[in-house]
């Protein structure tokens, strides 16, 4: 059925006509009110400070069951785009539903009119598309357009039409919409006027706050005009219910109320002889009722026949809008829209033996019918309601997969209205979630190789319902490269971002269940927070949106809607690390309440090294009623501060120590394995190589990383890559590949601080003071934003050329441009370190650093080793204690602490400390050398 038209123009182009294809020439019709002349004359002149609507004048007439929509706009050009957006006239219209007409079309120049349609000039071209197909809708609409030609900024666009309409389903009535436009619209000269026979009963309503209509009856015709932007409506929350959500709009029909409109609609879904004996449609009957005697099955053997053996496609064609085409066209054709899905199975049902009927239903308006002005044009869905054993079972065609499993659940309409044939009033639908879940998902995540290690991961998902049959024809008729996008995006949904390196997608239409599986790797989902790693297994509470505003005075009556259907099963199991004893729950591990709407139901356990929860959400409520908002938010706040997570035991975890482990297990060869087969999986995307690099690396195999990377820049070459590729040749000491991979970067960003700063620290490294510092010292010269950060850059460069003096006074010049940067208080604090000099100013620098950072760590590691060059070796130590408490797997504050500790005597505590900073650093015994600091 029709969906009433919210915009301007659309909403008058509404109802059922007997008219041609072509456009039609006539002068503007006798019962219109002309509006105010356009031109410099005029009270809506087009002068510069107009509005660029000068003219928006709409005059509705409701007689004899036509409804004559009359437009009359005047556009000002006022600049290059406005010019460019309506430079062409576009009009779509429905021939066999009325009329277009076109009265007038002019350019108003100063005081010259143009007229376009005069004589000899082109006429409107015709074009037939359907620009909803791919909504699986053929409506018949025909476009009208016409280029204007000459226009220039400045002018004014005059343009004036009718369409008419009659809709044969209506029998005479009549309906209509019409818009009333409100601030902070603006227009030169506005009006809403509507126009029917004083001895017709028309009724009228507006939703519009501020609106004062003029209401008089001359010569036997009853007005209805209002003139002039009408005040800014109010502002409401958008969790509102939809029916608070009043349209800006006049509507007016002929109808008495919701039961006229049930009557005059009921014939429409009369079955009687639409089943005629030996007909294919009363084979399906009699095949249906040797199947199943039972008539709650019958009814979803009938549905299911409806649902999955006649594809939905809306048909607007031959008054199409009310009118449904009969059962056998629709069983031949095998395709229909609701209304024809809804005579079919009523058909069906009907033949069964089972009581049913057709009902209106507000599919995309949803509950605002409650406050509407009876009217068909209300509706834009029809679906059956079947009654069997004194229960109403809500029967819709147009959905897919629904099984006898599904029968009782009902849909998301508030109200309906039962189509009788003496008439019905506004019906209300019981609230009830579903009785099988939308979603199962079990979820695997095997951590076992370690905290800080990836995760691998297992899903299974299944779907059932609309998502199900949707995903079912993604199976059916989608591209290999479509399904694994589709896949991908699910399982990101759900664990965030992941590498699959498998997939599958099925859909079995027996049960009307669609099953996706997916394995992959994602990043570790430890967090380190509150002196302790903690994984978080909450997928409800944290997937609840509910923060409704209600500050305001005018809001504090308005309940929240929340979506009430729903029903998601999660099963979660947690691999945790072998070898690892000790870990616990928090938050709320058990759950049996009513959160904002939903039904919570949880059980969490820890056993056998792994961390099982099983989460239920079902909907409770449509919506949450104004007296019950402040507690539901305060129930939803209260819960996520007790979110469901696994507290790992001790502190921070080292990587360090993780991999250690892992190699020494062999857990890291199951993600080898995944990797392998991501890259196996995805050949040409050079994503996968650089994720196996990431990792290699991460693992401290920085030679193992290089080949992928090499992989990834055969593929596609990038500035980035090379540097990184430069990184690792320097971390393994190849400085002719770090040349050459420098090189590259340059050919590629010459001027990219990246990689300006990484050829001047390879020059400086490979004795090529002077071209090092040229190189930065060209970025500084050119000023501009970055100039602070190479001048920071060549006061480390000068450090490292023996320059001592020349290096403090530029970072000298730098810290005086940001006195409280606590990032160059600590670099020149570490400069002084390295270089062994103003130790006493060195320590200030860095406390204050450690004073003005959120993040201190650095600032504490540097403060460290300036400590370690004062001699204060047991004050160095507390600094580097503290940074390792957070990060124990720096590399440079383990090395100095192995350092220190030899000096202590703790032998076998050093060793192990600079055997995980060699690891991680490869080059730091020479780097540390050159400042005069030895292991």
């Amino acid at each position: 059925m029709r969906r009433m038209m919210a915009a301007a123009l659309g909403a008058l182009l509404t109802g059922t006509a007997w008219a041609g294809e072509a456009p039609l020439y006539q002068p503007v019709p006798d019962w219109v009110t002309p509006a105010p002349p356009v031109g410099p004359v005029g009270p809506v002149g087009p002068s510069t400070a107009a509005p660029v609507a000068i003219l928006f004048d709409t005059q509705q007439r409701l007689k004899d069951g036509q409804v004559w929509s009359y437009v009359d706009t005047a556009t000002r050009m006022a600049s290059a785009e406005i010019l460019q957006q309506a430079g062409t006239l576009s009009i779509p219209w429905q021939p066999d539903h009325g009329d277009l007409i076109v009265h007038r079309l002019e350019i108003v120049r100063g005081p010259e009119h143009i007229d376009l349609l005069a004589p000899g000039a082109k006429r409107f071209t015709v074009l037939r598309r359907e620009q909803q197909l791919e909504q699986r809708q053929v409506n018949g609409i025909l476009t009208a357009t016409l280029p204007i030609e000459g226009l220039r900024i400045g002018d004014v666009v005059h343009f004036t039409f009718s369409v008419t309409s009659r809709d044969t389903a209506l029998k005479g009535q009549v309906q209509t919409v019409a818009p009333l436009p409100a601030s902070p619209a603006r227009f030169g000269f506005v009006r809403t006027r509507l126009l029917w026979p004083a001895t017709d009963a028309i009724h009228w309503k507006t939703y519009v706050e501020g609106v004062k209509p003029v209401e008089r009856t001359v010569a036997g015709l009853h007005e209805w005009v209002v003139e002039g932007v009408l005040p800014k409506q109010p502002e409401w929350p958008g969790d509102m219910p939809v029916r608070f959500n009043h349209p800006v709009v006049v509507e007016a029909s002929s109808y008495a109320g919701w039961a006229d409109v049930s009557k005059s609609i009921a014939p429409l879904f009369a079955t009687a002889g639409l089943i005629p004996a030996g007909s294919p449609l009363a084979a399906e009957v009699a095949r249906i009722a040797a199947a199943e005697s039972d008539p709650v099955k019958r009814a979803a053997l009938a549905l299911a026949l409806v649902q999955d053996k006649v594809r939905y496609l809306y048909n607007g064609l031959n008054g199409g809008g009310y009118r449904p085409q009969a059962p056998a066209e629709t069983w031949s054709l095998r395709y229909g829209d609701c209304k024809a899905k809804t005579l079919l199975l009523l058909a069906l049902l009907h033949g069964l033996g089972i009581e049913a009927e057709a009902v209106l239903a507000p599919a995309g308006l949803g509950d605002v019918v409650d406050d509407r002005l009876p009217l068909p044009g209300a509706f834009d869905h029809v679906v059956v309601r079947a009654t069997i054993g004194g229960e109403s079972l809500w029967l819709d065609g147009t959905m897919s997969g629904t099984r006898l499993a599904d029968i009782r659940d009902v849909p998301s309409f508030r109200r309906v209205l039962p189509l009788r044939a003496d008439g019905a009033a506004l019906m209300e639908i019981p609230f009830r979630a579903n009785a099988r879940p939308d979603a199962e998902i079990a979820l695997t995540l095997d951590q076992s190789a370690g905290i800080r290690l990836p995760t691998l991961m297992t899903a299974r998902i299944q779907f059932r319902g609309q998502a199900a049959a949707m995903m079912g024809l993604v199976a059916d008729q989608a591209t290999a490269e479509q399904r694994r996008d589709m896949v991908q995006g699910i399982i990101a949904k759900l664990v965030g971002e992941v590498r699959l390196d498998d997939e599958t997608l099925a859909y079995d239409p027996a049960t009307g269940v669609a099953v996706v599986t997916a394995t992959g790797t994602l990043s570790s989902g430890w967090s380190f927070e509150r002196e302790r790693r903690r994984y978080g297994l909450d997928r409800t509470i944290g997937q609840i949106e509910f923060a409704p505003d209600r500050a305001r005075q005018a809001w504090r009556a308005l309940p929240v809607a929340v979506n009430g259907l729903e029903r998601t099963i999660y099963r979660t199991r947690l691999i945790l690390p072998k070898g690892m004893d000790g870990f616990t729950l928090g938050g709320d591990t058990a759950l049996a309440e009513t959160i904002a709407g939903r039904t919570i139901t949880r059980r969490a356990g820890l056993a056998d090294g792994a961390v099982v929860v099983e989460d239920e959400v079902v909907g409770a409520a449509r919506e949450i009623a104004p007296d019950k908002v402040a507690a539901a938010r305060a129930r939803v706040a209260l819960a996520r501060t007790r979110a469901l997570e696994v507290v790992a035991p001790g502190g921070q975890a080292s990587l360090y120590a993780n991999v250690v482990a892992a190699r020494r297990t062999g857990a890291l060869k199951p993600l080898l394995a995944a990797y392998a087969r991501s890259i196996a999986h995805d050949p040409e995307d050079r994503e996968v190589y650089l994720n196996r690099a990431r990792f290699l690396a991460g693992v401290y195999d920085f030679a193992g990383a290089i080949p992928d990377i090499s992989k990834a820049l055969s593929i596609e070459p990038d500035v980035e890559t090379y540097l990184w590729r430069a990184g690792l040749y320097a971390t393994i000491g190849d400085e002719t590949k770090r040349k050459a991979d420098l090189d590259e970067a340059m050919a590629l960003d010459p001027a990219g601080m990246a990689t300006v700063v990484a050829m001047a620290n390879y020059r400086m490294s490979a004795g090529e003071k002077d071209a090092a510092l040229a190189l930065v010292q060209e970025h500084v010269d050119a000023g501009g934003k970055e100039a602070i950060q190479y001048l920071a850059e060549k006061a480390e460069l000068l450090g490292m050329a023996g320059r001592t003096d020349e290096a403090l006074a530029a970072m000298d010049e730098v810290v005086a441009q940001s006195p409280n940067d606590s990032n160059l208080l600590n670099q020149r604090c570490w400069l002084k370190a390295t270089l062994n000099v103003q130790l006493d100013s060195a320590l200030k620098d860095c406390t204050r650093a450690i004073e003005l950072s959120e993040s201190r760590l650095a600032a504490l590691d540097s403060r460290a080793m300036v400590h370690y060059r004062m001699g204060h070796l047991d004050q160095a130590m507390v600094d580097i204690e503290e940074v390792l408490k957070t990060e124990p797997d720096e590399a440079a504050t383990l090395y100095l602490r192995g350092i220190i500790r030899n000096r202590q005597g703790k032998t076998a505590e050093a060793k192990a400390d600079l055997a995980a900073a060699r690891t991680m650093w490869p080059q730091i015994d020479r780097d540390y050398g050159r400042w005069g600091i030895r292991a």
